[in-house]
């Protein structure tokens, strides 16, 4: 059996979801090539170990691309992450530690942790990345240089909303987070 015949052999729950999280592996543009290749095939090995998984991941990913690459010919010149990685720019460039696409918050605080005299920081896990290609909603937490979550009215929080806005990224403070409506359009090059 080959790739294609496997993958249309598999229950369509399990195809549907093996599709979706290489769906946001690829889509998210922070994952290179081997990273998207290991969990997808840890992935295959657990939810559907009858199948090859060195003959399936390729095509998963392959499909993947197939459909940001399509998608990507329709997407403006500028999009919403070109704004967002010049905010996050700007936030590094005033002294704030900026840690993308990461596993967790252990491993934004070892960062900020790491920095000399950091202005405070601002991060995103990986999982926040898979919920805004799929939702368009981004999940930022920003903290004080120790450790602490900003607070509404803080200057810190006001500086960080007020230049989201500005770059037309439309972000509100909700429950300890700043939520950014945007749309997930990474170019991805693997």
């Amino acid at each position: 059996m080959n790739a294609v015949q496997g993958l249309l052999a598999l229950d369509e729950r399990t195809a549907r979801e093996l599709r979706g999280l290489a769906r946001v592996l690829v889509r998210s543009g922070y994952a290179d090539h081997a990273a998207i290749t290991a969990a997808l095939t840890e992935a295959v090995q657990e939810d559907a170990p009858a199948m090859d998984a060195s003959a399936l991941v390729p095509l998963l990913i392959g499909e993947a691309l197939i459909d940001v690459t399509e998608d990507a010919k329709t997407w403006p010149e500028v999009t919403d992450l070109d704004r967002l990685d010049a905010v996050l720019a700007e936030l590094e460039a005033l002294g704030l530690v900026v840690v993308r696409y990461t596993a967790d918050h252990h491993e934004a605080r070892q960062a900020l942790e790491a920095a000399a005299e950091p202005q405070g920081l601002v991060f995103f896990t990986d999982t926040d990345v898979w919920h805004a290609v799929d939702f368009g909603m981004l999940e930022l937490k920003v903290w004080h240089p120790d450790t602490a979550n900003v607070a509404p009215g803080e200057p810190l929080l006001e500086d960080v909303l007020a230049l989201l806005n500005e770059r037309n990224l439309p972000a509100v403070f909700d429950e300890g987070r700043i939520e950014v409506t945007l749309d997930w359009q990474r170019r991805v090059v693997l």
